[in-house]
């Protein structure tokens, strides 16, 4: 007997033909995103008005789907794109504890002026008055165009302003994004590393075409890198610590079987003693350097430096016996202080006075602490974090140890060399922890 189809069987077949349609027609105008593309697994869900995402599926209502695809073809063009660049930018998991309502409206806002400016022929279409002036806003502002740039701007506009780019820029429903409060660390979360991977690829293959790219391809570019290098500073110092053993019985490390067995047979006698050490991943030997010249603001460095040091207390980061080096630097070695046991961090910030104010040059911190090296007052640095504000001399030679500079603005990606990590850190976010705390 022939199987009768069902309505919600020939919904499904008829959705999955429509959104291979779209993704063709996206392909053809943007093929550095082919991964990108084909990764949103369609899930039918009749509640919705529009489509929503978590990262691994795409939601829609089929009905509603059938519409449009029946009257506006670009739309749906637009509205897979927009979900896409969504993951691509890693909005659904850097939140935080911004106000979600906000930081929704800053990613809708971000991702539709890639869009706008990527002006591809299934996407394209005539700018309102209201996106023209928002944009306009934006570009004279100069702090770049991200959603942590943005959700700022937000923060600054009354109730009714932002009422109204709501209306305008909303395209997708968030309520699927993950809650910030469920997760420890949102970047850690599977979908958020394959969207990373997959971002990673797609800025790889724009490179690699060859050909001129417009506004929008090189903004989409400087957004995957600018989005990429924001994430938890908490996080990003776990990158630091080392493998080392540890004197501290570890019971876990040998067989109590045999150990009991010798008990038994001879008495008091066990065959196998426990280790008296343990591999524990912590931080050893460590560099900070703060960027004290006339450009960056002392405020923010005595702040970068209060945060670095309760992160660092509040958690079991470091041996017992540590060395942590704190230079000042601008374009020469202003102050080299020396921390030998994690309990004087805590009188750092007190301690601490600000000394610098010319020009910027990064070489000098790295040839000082190259010279320790020689010298064997350093033996094996787990890492070098410089706060700065990017406007200085870079080194061209890359050091024998990992090193990353942090930035509070946007930065020249292309000036950081290629061996540096680089961590894009917002100003709420000093805050953010502050309040936690």
């Amino acid at each position: 007997m022939a199987h009768i189809q069902t309505q919600a069987e020939w919904e499904e077949k008829m959705s999955a033909k429509i959104w291979d349609y779209i993704r063709k027609e996206l392909y053809l105008d943007l093929r550095f995103l082919d991964l990108a593309l084909s990764a949103l697994t369609p899930r039918a869900d009749r509640s919705l008005f529009t489509c929503a995402t978590d990262g691994v599926y795409l939601y829609y209502a089929p009905q509603r789907l059938f519409r449009v695809f029946e009257d506006n073809v670009r739309f749906l063009d637009r509205l897979y794109l927009h979900s896409v660049l969504h993951c691509i930018f890693a909005h659904l998991w850097m939140a935080g504890a911004c106000d979600q309502r906000l930081w929704g409206i800053a990613c809708d806002i971000a991702v539709e002026y890639t869009i706008d400016h990527m002006d591809k022929p299934c996407t394209k279409r005539i700018l309102t008055w209201t996106r023209q002036r928002f944009y306009e806003t934006l570009k004279d502002a100069g702090e770049g165009i991200s959603a942590a740039v943005i959700y700022r701007r937000l923060r600054e506009l009354d109730e009714a302003e932002v009422r109204a780019l709501h209306v305008e820029f909303y395209t997708d429903d968030h309520h699927f994004w993950p809650a910030a409060q469920r997760q420890k660390s949102m970047m850690e979360r599977p979908e958020a590393k394959q969207w990373n991977k997959i971002a990673k690829k797609a800025s790889l293959q724009q490179q690699m075409s060859g050909a001129d790219p417009k506004e929008g391809e090189r903004l989409f570019a400087a957004q995957v890198k600018a989005e990429k290098s924001r994430r938890s500073y908490r996080d990003f110092l776990k990158k630091f610590t080392v493998f080392h053993e540890e004197l501290h019985t570890s019971p876990d490390e040998f067989d109590l079987s045999f150990y009991t067995y010798g008990l038994r047979l001879y008495g008091n006698l066990p065959l196998i003693e426990p280790l008296e050490t343990r591999e524990v991943r912590r931080i050893r030997e460590f560099v900070i350097v703060l960027d004290t010249s006339g450009s960056t603001s002392g405020a923010l460095v005595e702040n970068f430096l209060r945060e670095t040091v309760r992160i660092l207390s509040g958690e079991d980061y470091f041996f017992k016996h540590c060395k942590i080096r704190l230079l000042q630097c601008d374009d020469r070695i202003r102050s080299d202080f020396e921390i030998t046991d994690p309990a004087q961090l805590d009188a750092l910030p007190a301690q601490f006075t600000l000394s610098g104010g010319g020009g910027t040059d990064f070489r000098p911190a790295f040839a000082h602490v190259n010279a320790l090296m020689e010298s064997g007052v350093l033996k094996n640095p787990g890492g070098l974090l410089y706060f700065t504000d990017g406007l200085g001399i870079y080194p061209k030679k890359r050091p024998p140890y990992p090193a990353a500079f942090l930035f509070l603005t946007d930065f020249d990606a292309q000036a950081v060399p290629p061996w540096a990590m680089c961590l894009r850190l917002e100003p709420e976010e000093f805050q953010r922890e502050k309040e936690k705390g």
